[in-house]
């Protein structure tokens, strides 16, 4: 399973939109991340069109969550940015070549395509167990409880004229 770099951007701004209390500029979340602005613009885009964030316009405009971090998972965010297409799709191979089953013996899913959508339904799954606020959760485990208010104070602009 391949997911795009946009999802780990997507994540990782979801995580720190929790600290905010204001809404939050893209090219501020773009440097906080150190990535390209039209890229994670493109990113939270996605996220708009799911649901997972608003946009606000105006000069102290950005974006905000649209709902409690314990209501987004990750597959949310995942989905939103690539979508909800499943890893594998079967091209049913068996029916090819000079030993190709017939369509009327193919009357259900082979044992791949059955083991890749049991893969795929457990993955998805998990995703869906793990929310934005347990990530959240764990910055804090792992960083100190002093980690996203400080992130919360310089996306907000507070830690502006220390830049």
């Amino acid at each position: 399973m391949k997911l795009s770099g946009g999802v780990e951007w997507a994540l990782h701004c979801c995580v720190v939109l929790t600290s905010a209390t204001t809404p939050v500029a893209a090219v501020r979340l773009a440097e906080l991340h150190d990535v390209s602005g039209s890229y994670l613009a493109k990113q939270l885009q996605a996220l708009s069109r799911a649901g997972l964030v608003d946009s606000v316009q105006g000069k102290a405009g950005g974006y905000v969550l649209t709902r409690a971090p314990e209501l987004i998972s990750v597959l949310d965010v995942v989905q939103a940015v690539d979508g909800t297409q499943p890893a594998f799709v079967c091209t049913e191979i068996r029916q090819r070549g000079p030993l190709a089953a017939t369509p009327e013996s193919c009357t259900k899913p082979c044992a791949i395509a059955r083991a890749m959508a049991e893969a795929d339904a457990a993955w998805r799954a998990a995703l869906q167990a793990i929310t934005i606020a347990d990530l959240a959760q764990s910055v804090t485990d792992d960083y100190g409880p002093d980690a996203l208010p400080g992130i919360g104070s310089w996306l907000t602009g507070a830690g502006a004229a220390a830049d």
